[in-house]
Formats: structure tokens, sequence, C-alpha cells
């Protein structure tokens, strides 16, 4: 979810003391898990405007321009290659050393001769800059400019963008209003709770709605505005949506993608015109199909829910909308839909047809019921703000679900679950910040709590404790350990674990490099390390991995083979892992395996290379940090078929308990 920090301040009066980085760690401390942040003021902090004194022609170059610039370092000397570069010109400066992020590399810190004529720096496009794609000529500001002002600014892109991580059990944090509720609830400023004013409505609802499958669809609501006149959204919401990464289409479609990050409440609308009749919501026919908005076409069955108009399928319900009733220059007449859908039929339907648009992402986590009457009054008055016309009453079929109900809540379960005291008044303060009506008379031993609608993950008295403990903070909980347990404590590890971290570690101690590869193998490599390739896999996820190993060997020495042919032919590699002889219970055991390669590099005491005794030495240590009684051990041959005979060996006790071979590979394998 990403979101700007100017569009916060629609809905939050950040306190001015508060910068960036603090911003960053406050989100991060309320569970809003910070990915990434992009501050273009920072980022473009070296870039300072300047002014184009006098452009003349190069004396040896007949498309590049000498220009003398004053800039915020003096008047400097810029040879440019621009078209547009001219005498009079306000653009963006980069310094000698400055880092060119469209180029992808710095200046040098020294002038630099273009065709015999010394360049002081550069004069940028936007492009160069990542601020926008034209790579025609150099910036030209519009009117006179401050010289060193700061480029981010003139170019009207100083607003930081931040992008976070959003848990299941939030999807009122998909929206910004949301976002900005929880931050001024942990001291982030004051939240804009401002409410909704219905659009009165100039004539009846003509288009009617049945709902064939209430489960399904609990609500449904539709609107109907005429005499819009569709073109560009306004300039303030096409920097928004593209800020966020939101290519603008057209003022109805960037309405509902507006209201889909700024109230987590998605829409949509289609044209009147092309959706004629009444609606009807239900299930979809096996051997429906509906080419929709991302220009593909989708076969339906009855796991997907679709809004049929005029006996046809017109949109995929809760997905996307469809090409034939979709939105354009020539739309006059529109109707705006928002509505409530079952959140595991279209995360299934999303799912089953490979269809994540922005909507699925929120229906399948479930949207605040309390939207669709808010969600519809604010995009008519932002279509009528921007496109004009007039709107119908309000249409709502179907019934809106009740909140979540009240929690009886104990306040000392406060210091029970967590070790905080904090003061009644303070608990009441942090629970109505984020939204909970809170009925809590004075002495009282239990208080009653209601949920708000966006809040369907609260269920009971630990979910208000963690709401309480997340806002004061959880860096201001004590530490403590937790009691020891009287008595012996049993060991961490059972006996066969220890043995397979006890072989691991000497293997690495010998010098071999872990190695973690596939479970699975070919079938024909099985066949040549023991196994019989019944082991096959119903839905191998390749062909060159379709059934279970019988030894790591296979990967361990193709891994080997990668590693010389980019040079290291001396890699040793291992590997304690599991591998697979038969399908019953006990067919799986848990192996160490290893390799080492004969290596041509030379070495100023003589030949270094590895022999079969290195191999039998990394066996027997293995065995003995496993805990085998390695004074009893005897040496046998022959081992397994994919030795070398003479070259190899068995580690046993007697003949029938063998616990290790090695040896060289036989030449065939």
């Amino acid at each position: 979810m990403k979101f700007s920090i100017s569009w916060l301040k629609d809905h939050l009066e950040l306190d001015p003391k508060l910068s960036l980085d603090e911003l960053v760690e406050l989100m991060t401390m309320a569970g809003l898990e910070v990915e990434h942040v992009d501050d273009p003021a920072s980022r473009l902090k070296a870039f300072t405007v300047a002014h184009v004194i006098e452009a003349g022609p190069h004396p040896d170059a007949d498309k590049l321009r000498v220009c003398r610039v004053a800039t915020r370092d003096g008047e400097k000397q810029i040879v440019c290659g621009a078209p547009n570069a001219r005498t009079g010109l306000y653009g963006v400066y980069a310094p000698l050393g400055t880092y060119i992020p469209g180029l992808g590399f710095a200046l040098d810190k020294k002038p630099r001769k273009i065709r015999g004529v010394e360049s002081h720096g550069m004069l940028c496009s936007v492009k160069e800059l990542e601020v926008g794609d034209d790579h025609d000529g150099i910036i030209d500001l519009d009117g006179e400019w401050e010289i060193g002002a700061p480029a981010a600014e003139a170019l009207g892109v100083s607003d930081a963008v931040i992008d976070f991580e959003v848990t299941p059990n939030r999807p009122d944090w998909l929206g910004v209003k949301g976002i900005a509720r929880d931050l001024a609830a942990c001291g982030a400023g004051k939240f804009k709770d401002e409410p909704v004013t219905p659009v009165p409505g100039a004539f009846a609802m003509p288009v009617g709605v049945k709902i064939e499958d209430e489960a399904f669809c609990p609500a449904f609501g539709l609107r109907l505005i005429r005499g819009v006149k569709n073109g560009p959204s306004p300039e303030w919401m096409q920097k928004r949506l593209r800020a966020i990464g939101l290519r603008p289409i057209n003022a109805l479609v960037d309405v509902t993608n507006y209201m889909t990050f700024d109230r987590a409440r998605p829409l949509h609308v289609f044209d009147a015109a092309k959706a004629k009749g009444d609606l009807t919501i239900r299930r979809a026919k096996k051997g429906e199909s509906l080419l929709a908005l991302d220009e593909r076409t989708y076969e339906l069955d009855e796991d997907i829910g679709v809004i049929i108009a005029d006996g046809k399928v017109e949109s995929l319900a809760g997905l996307m909308g469809g090409e034939e009733t979709g939105c354009s220059e020539e739309t006059t007449d529109v109707l705006v839909e928002a509505a409530l859908w079952d959140p595991l039929t279209i995360a299934r339907a999303g799912r089953k047809l490979g269809l994540v648009s922005d909507a699925q992402y929120r229906f399948a986590r479930g949207v605040d019921p309390n939207s669709v009457e808010e969600g519809l009054e604010l995009a008519t008055q932002l279509i009528l703000d921007m496109c004009g016309g007039e709107a119908s009453e309000v249409l709502i079929e179907g019934e809106i679900p009740a909140p979540p109900p009240d929690v009886k809540f104990p306040p000392a379960e406060i210091k029970r679950l967590s070790g905080l005291d904090l003061k009644r008044e303070k608990v009441v303060a942090i629970l109505e910040s984020l939204g909970f009506g809170v009925d809590a008379p004075k002495g009282a031993k239990s208080w009653t709590v209601s949920v708000p609608s966006w809040r369907a993950d609260v269920e009971g008295k630990a979910c208000l404790v963690e709401e309480v403990v997340r806002v004061y903070g959880y860096n201001k909980l004590d530490a403590v350990p937790l009691p020891r347990p009287e008595g012996r404590r049993p060991p961490a590890m059972r006996p066969e674990r220890r043995r397979i971290e006890h072989a691991r570690r000497t293997l690495a101690q010998r010098g071999l490099m872990e190695a973690i590869t596939w479970s699975f193998c070919l079938t024909e490599h099985a066949k040549l390390f023991g196994g019989d390739g019944s082991l096959k896999l119903a839905n191998p996820i390749s062909a060159e991995i379709d059934c279970m190993r019988p030894s790591p060997l296979p990967h361990l020495l193709q891994a080997s083979q990668r590693n010389a042919d980019r040079g290291l032919p001396g890699a040793a590699l291992m590997e304690v892992g599991p591998i697979y002889r038969t399908a019953a219970p006990d067919g799986q055991e848990w192996v160490a395996a290893g390799v080492r390669r004969r290596s041509a590099v030379r070495h100023w005491q003589g030949a270094a290379e590895t022999d079969v005794y290195d191999v039998k030495a990394d066996a027997l240590a293995a065995l003995e940090a496993a805990g085998a009684p390695i004074a009893n051990l005897q040496t046998a041959a022959p081992a397994s078929a994919w030795w070398h005979p003479g070259r190899s060996g068995v580690l046993q006790l007697g003949p029938k308990v063998r616990l290790a071979e090695f040896g060289e590979l036989h030449p065939s394998v």
C-alpha cells in the first residue's frame, strides 16, 4: 500500500515538528511495516534551479551549445546538447561529482572538455532525474525562479511517498483515511473525521437491482448520474494517482481509483447507455464469459459472481468491470455501484481466474459495510464537481450488515497480559482515538466497548489489550524474563536431531561447504543411485525434478560441476537431508553426503589431489560425530554400483549394518 504525505494530510493534521524519519518510525512501532520511502526532496538534494544567461553555438560542433549559467555555485560554463537550450531558460543544474539517477553514473569531479570546450556540470532533463519520461530536451521551468531553489520543489515532486506492508487483518489500512486514524492515535497529529454530506437525489432511481444470492452479496448500492461530461481528471487527482503508481485514465475511472485508495472502498462505474435494463447479481453459469477491462476474456463458472445487465454478463463481481460497458469520453449517463461481497468467494474467484485487482485485493480482506452509502455519496460529489450532471436517489438493495458485537472488557486484563499499569483515562483515550466506543463507569471492573464497523478483526478482550499496547508503544514494555521451570529440564533436541547437527558441523569443520538442494531429482539420475524411479511426482514443478531422490549425490555432483565451470574446481560440498527409498512411512531416512573433486591446481608443495582416503576420513569423522563406535567399524567391499570398483568401500558393523559408503564415482556414472 502506497500513499503520499500530501494525501495523508487530507485526513491528518500532521505535527509540524514530526520529521519524515520520525513518522516512518511511528508507523513501524504502530504495526505498519514500512518497506520503502521515496523522498524526492532528499533524492534530488544535489539538483537546484539555474538560469541560462547566454547560450551560444559550440565552435566545433553544430549540435552543441555553450551556455553561461547562473547557479548556486556562481556562474558556470556548461556544454549542452539539448535542442531547447536557449538564453533566458530556467532549468535544473547538476554540479560536478553529482550522481545522475536516470543515467546510472556520476559526473566527473573535475571539469571535462567536450570537443575542446570545458563543461562545469550539467543541465538535466526530467528523464535524467527520473521524474518523467521526456528526454527530448532539458527541463524548461515556467516563470522566473530563485537561483539555487531545490529542484524537487520547482518540479512539484517534493511529496514523499511511503510504501508499507498491510497485514491481512487490517483492511482499513488499505485506505489513506484508515492509516491517518491510527497515526493520529499514536500521536502523529489530529485526525480529521469530517462527516459525509449526502447529495440530494434530483430524480427517482430508474434502474432496479435483484440479488439472487444474499450470502454472496449482502448489499448492493446503485446511483445514476445523468448529463456528465467525461474528460481528464483534475491535476491534483492525477498527481496523487501517479505518485502511487497508477495511470490516470479519465475523470470517471480516476474517481473510482481515488476512492479505492482514499477510503478502501472499491467502486465500479459503467456507461448506463451500454448496460440497459435492471441489474441482476448472481453466480455465473458454466459457459459464460466476459471480456474484461484488462482486455482478457475470462471463462466463468458457478464459483464466480457476476453482475448481469440486459441478460449478459456486465462485470465480474468484486473483481473487474467489462470492456463493453466501460466509460469513455462519449459517456453521458453513468451508473455508480458500491457493493458488499463475500470475502472468501472473491478470494477464491480471483485465485481461480488469476486476477488480482485493487478491488479484489480489498474485497477479499473485507471492506467496511458502512462504506456502501458513504462511498456512493463521496463518489457522486466528486463526479458532479468534475463532470457536472445531476444524480438520482440512492438505491440500496439488500441489508447493510450490523457492526461487530460489543466486547465485555475488564481493564485489569491489560496488566495481566502486558504488565502495563495504565490509568483509566489513558486507556479510554486510546480506544476512542481508534474509533471504539467505550462505556467505562468509574470503579467498574468490566467495561462495554463497541467495535467500529471497519474493525471486524476485533473479537474479544485480548484484541483490545493488543490495541492499547500497540498504540501506547511496544517499546515501553518492561523486559521481564520468563520464570525458570523447577527441576531438571528436558533436552532441547531429540538424540536423532542432535546427531544430525553434530554431523553437519563436523563436515563443515573439515572444509565442506553446506548445500541445500531439492528433495526431488530426475528419474534417470535416481536410477543411477539406487532408485527405481517408482516414487514419481504427480505434479512436478519441473520436468527435471520429477521423482523423489534416493540420494543427495546427484544434486551435489551437479553443483560441483557448476562450481568447476566457474573456476572453483576445488569446492567441496556437503548436505545433511532426507532421502526416499519407498513410499512407506519408514521409507524416508536422513543422511549426510559429501562430494570432493580432484583438482588440477598446482601447489608449491607438490600435488594436492583429493583421493579416496580423504572422503573415507570425512565419512569416519561424520560417523564419530554422530556417536558411531568407530573402533568397531569394519571396512569392506564392494560398495554400491555407482562407485568405482577397487576405489570404494563400506564402513559397517558386521555384514548387515552398513553405516557409510565412500569412494570414487564409477566412470559410467
